[in-house]
């Protein structure tokens, strides 16, 4: 399979005079998180970092203030498509449900769809995603790019995030929401003076996943329960563009349904 060449593998969006939305606009939809770089007085932060198929952080470095300042990055959970670049970062966070799989990554790590289980391709299928191609990419990002050389590194966490504690960027400090439901250690970002909530893969504007490995629908209604009680203006999530508060909880609300059956 021959695939063209991409002018530029990221591409970013400043969605707020601190907040940067980072994409991979050649990764398959199902595949295609976002990235938040988030810019302190003191230090900043990386939410998540793509499929490290191509580094990620001098592309980064091309975007901030400051690309001397610190950097942290915050890994929601460790599906392939967060943690492809956590190994680029001197301060890696994770929760610790999820630490060991950071360090060493055993789920989905190709970019062949072919490797990935039947079970789940079907799964991405029903949930309303697009089917995927041979590959997850549909460019590559320079010429002689072999997706066979693709390996997913990951890295050992140098601390961890539980519910209740805070990352504190200088001006700006949010608290650790533990998330469960679409994976055990999936953690939000909530910054109770402004209602800004960065949900991760818990909740975006897109086809949920909630059957997977992993994965638990009694700790998704948890977690949207917690949700619900947050006063929140703007939802960034792990994928899909950000909302507000109403369609939050329409989101919320269809997905409720479903479990009720």
């Amino acid at each position: 399979m021959t695939l063209p060449v991409a002018n530029e593998w990221y591409t970013s969006k400043k969605i707020d005079d601190h907040t940067t939305l980072i994409l991979e606009p050649h990764v398959h939809v199902l595949e295609q998180a976002n990235m938040f770089l988030v810019e302190g007085s003191a230090r900043d932060m990386i939410l998540d970092t793509g499929m490290g198929i191509v580094p990620l952080k001098p592309f980064l470095d091309t975007l901030r203030a400051d690309p001397d300042k610190d950097i942290i990055c915050v890994s929601s959970h460790t599906h392939i498509d967060h943690i492809g670049c956590v190994h680029e970062f001197e301060t890696r966070l994770v929760h610790p449900a999820e630490a060991d799989e950071m360090a060493k990554p055993s789920g989905l790590s190709s970019l062949y769809r072919d490797d990935m289980p039947a079970r789940l391709l079907q799964i991405f299928l029903d949930a309303g995603y697009p089917p995927i191609d041979e590959l997850l990419i549909n460019a590559v990002p320079y010429e002689g790019y072999d997706p066979k050389s693709y390996v997913l590194r990951g890295a050992p966490a140098t601390g961890l995030l539980n519910e209740g504690d805070v990352v504190d960027l200088g001006d700006h400090t949010y608290t650790v929401l533990h998330l469960p439901g679409h994976s055990p250690g999936g953690i939000g970002l909530f910054e109770d003076a402004t209602g800004v909530l960065f949900g991760a893969d818990a909740i975006y504007d897109g086809p949920l996943i909630y059957d997977g490995p992993g994965m638990s629908v009694p700790d998704y209604i948890k977690t949207f329960e917690k949700l619900k009680a947050l006063e929140v203006s703007v939802v960034h999530g792990g994928h899909d563009p950000s909302f507000g508060p109403d369609r939050m909880h329409q989101i919320i609300a269809h997905y409720e349904a479903i479990w009720r059956g």
